[in-house]
């Protein structure tokens, strides 16, 4: 039994024990004086009849109609007239009078009606005694009433009292309540400092509590920064700070394969002519400054539009990976034009030849930079700063179908009115094999018997017509419709613009108390940029949700995680790490290293650890080895055998 409990359990206890006692000596008070006023009205009643009866002289007709006048009137239970030789003259004796107390009442607290007795008298000549009895019905009604009465005042007096014990016990329950969920979010993984209460034993706990998630943050702190550390020595390039060859490969392979990566864009490859010249000439440290120009500028086409990659492929080669198609000639001719007054600052005979492709989804990567290099090649052979635009086949183009905003928007809105929605699922499993969830991305079937297209066909578009809640509160619906029929866990992809709906979380928490038992089994993933940028709506989305039983994380991590500032307090379930940091672990020790930081730092905030779009055994193995929980990919498809359509 919880303290505050017993402190209630005291205070009741006390009332009610109050209470009774005071109704008690009340109730037992009130009888004790209507007996002796019944008692002396008695006496008082039986003297004045003996007087009166004692005029009439000793005739007996008139004495019977004095007494008999005397009982009609209702209040006396009993009137007798003894003789001295001990014979009744007179008496009348009536039936129980009827009382407005209870029975029970009644029953409970008899009152004792005593006789009233004087003489009766011709002068000097004794005629005999006369007994008087009240009936007792109107002293159980006085006190009826009175108990009530007492009732009431005591109850109002209880009253006031359990407010007063409910403000201090409020006053003992906020500090105790606070230290619980501090405890609560240790366990879960939030490292939270509370204010310090003025009791003194609790503020004694409290500044241990505080002490040692201050300590906690630190160390948190102190992992992150190596994270950090070790993330940019196993992903970027040291003289530039670009993505490197291998992890700009793999983002640009889970922009064109995953599920909701990019649905078309383009390649833009950009290569210094002759570094190796340029550096004999110009020395290391100038050569240095001038890669970190070219560097520059391109960065300046990623922070303008979002989804941009940007790497470093090798010494003199850079790429840009671009998420809308036909701008790739565009941006090329752009950067190209800005270096162009740039670069000759550092010294003659500096230049860069350019090449770029527009790709569709669903095209290999060596297909993709095989049309890149191509074009590349063919602007180098025609000299510094020329620009050349390849193509990658018929495929390349997709459906370029030119619709408006609101064609868009009608044709996803009449999709999910008619239902053309379905979920698939990509099995993800754990180091058992067995299955932890079935990742369901939706699909929309956009026009009647076409296709059901990925989100990447559709999610631009939706995010412009604002109907992303609209849409992940039905790839809810559907994920727990299946739950429901199969059993087994889904995990469901929200989109960040979404949280920006302020009453989005309150309507999926409502659709989720109202079927506990699915959405136990329920996981949501969020977009890392989500933690970064909005914060505090992924922290006040997982703590809505966390007593539903659903499990709220990141998907796509890993790039950013380091820098989100306070993951320890988001209340997360769960990390997904992104294809691109997990493709190529088998045999790079310093991938190998910052996975195996960023997976102890997660499992030290009670976070499991998922890797995503693993597609080689061989980075399987290593990615068990550094202590993941669970994978998903074409990999994991393939041993399950289970992908659902």
């Amino acid at each position: 039994m919880s303290l505050i409990r017993q402190i209630w359990l005291l205070l009741i206890g006390a009332l009610v024990l109050a209470f009774v006692g005071s109704m008690g000596v009340a109730i037992g008070s009130a009888r004790d004086t209507l007996q002796t006023q019944l008692r002396l009205k008695n006496n008082d009643n039986a003297a004045a009849l003996a007087l009166a009866l004692s005029q009439q002289k000793g005739d007996p007709q008139l004495m019977e109609l004095l007494m008999a006048a005397q009982f009609d009137t209702g209040f006396y239970r009993r009137i007798r007239l003894t003789t001295l030789d001990g014979h009744a003259a007179f008496s009348r004796e009536a039936t129980t009078a009827r009382t407005q107390a209870p029975a029970w009442f009644v029953a409970m607290l008899p009152i004792e009606s005593a006789p009233g007795v004087a003489q009766v008298s011709d002068g000097w000549r004794a005629l005999g005694s006369v007994q008087v009895v009240s009936h007792t019905a109107f002293a159980h009604d006085e006190l009826w009433a009175g108990s009530q009465r007492s009732a009431l005042a005591l109850a109002a007096v209880g009253l006031v009292a359990g407010l007063l014990a409910r403000a201090v016990v409020g006053r003992i329950r906020k500090p105790l309540d606070q230290a619980v969920q501090q405890a609560q979010s240790l366990v879960n993984g939030q490292f939270v400092s509370v204010p310090e209460p003025r009791v003194p034993e609790l503020q004694r706990l409290t500044q241990a509590m505080n002490t040692m998630v201050t300590r906690l943050k630190l160390i948190f702190e102190a992992q992150a920064e190596q994270v950090e550390s070790l993330r940019r020595e196993a992903h970027s390039d040291p003289v530039t700070g670009l993505a490197n060859r291998k992890h700009f490969m793999g983002q640009l392979a889970a922009a064109l394969q995953g599920e909701d990566g990019t649905a078309e864009g383009g390649l833009v490859l950009l290569r210094v002519i002759d570094l190796a010249g340029i550096n004999r000439s110009l020395g290391h440290a100038t050569t240095d400054r001038m890669i970190g120009a070219v560097a520059q500028a391109l960065q300046a086409y990623t922070q303008r539009a979002g989804g941009c990659r940007l790497g470093r492929l090798n010494g003199s080669d850079f790429a840009l990976c671009l998420p809308v198609r036909g701008m790739a000639l565009e941006t090329a001719q752009a950067v190209t034009q800005a270096l162009s007054v740039v670069l000759p600052a550092f010294g003659p005979g500096i230049g860069i030849a350019v090449g770029a492709v527009e790709f569709g989804r669903d095209m290999h990567v060596a297909q993709v930079l095989g049309a890149a290099d191509a074009a590349l090649a063919r602007a180098e052979s025609r000299g510094p700063f020329a620009v050349e635009l390849g193509g990658v086949g018929a495929g390349a183009a997709g459906d370029t179908t030119p619709l408006g905003e609101g064609a868009w928007r009608t044709r996803i809105a009449d999709a999910l009115d008619h239902g053309r929605v379905r979920l698939v699922g990509f099995p993800v499993i754990d180091a058992q094999r067995q299955l932890v969830h079935l990742e369901c991305p939706l699909r929309l079937q956009l026009e009647p018997e076409a296709a059901f297209e990925t989100a990447a066909r559709w999610l631009p578009l939706a995010l412009r017509g604002k109907l992303t809640a609209l849409i992940d509160e039905r790839a809810v619906e559907l994920a727990l419709a299946a739950i429901e029929q199969d059993g087994q866990p889904r995990c469901i992809n929200l989109s960040s613009a979404s949280l920006a709906d302020s009453a989005f979380a309150a309507r999926l928490r409502a659709r989720l108390h109202a079927r506990p038992q699915q959405a136990a089994r329920l996981w949501l993933d969020v977009p890392e940029s989500a933690a970064v940028e909005h914060f505090a709506q992924v922290q006040e989305l997982a703590h809505q949700l966390r007593p539903t039983g659903a499990r709220v994380g990141l998907e796509h991590a890993g790039e950013r995680l380091a820098r989100i500032e306070r993951l320890f307090e988001a209340g997360l379930d769960y990390v997904k790490l992104d294809a691109a940091v997990v493709q190529g672990l088998a045999g790079d020790d310093g991938r190998a290293n910052y996975l195996k930081s960023v997976v102890a730092m997660l499992h030290g905030l009670s976070m499991q650890v998922m890797a995503e779009g693993v597609a080689d055994p061989a980075d399987a193995e290593a990615l068990w080895k550094v202590g993941v929980d669970g994978l998903t990919g074409p990999w994991a498809s393939a041993l399950r055998g289970d992908l659902l359509s």
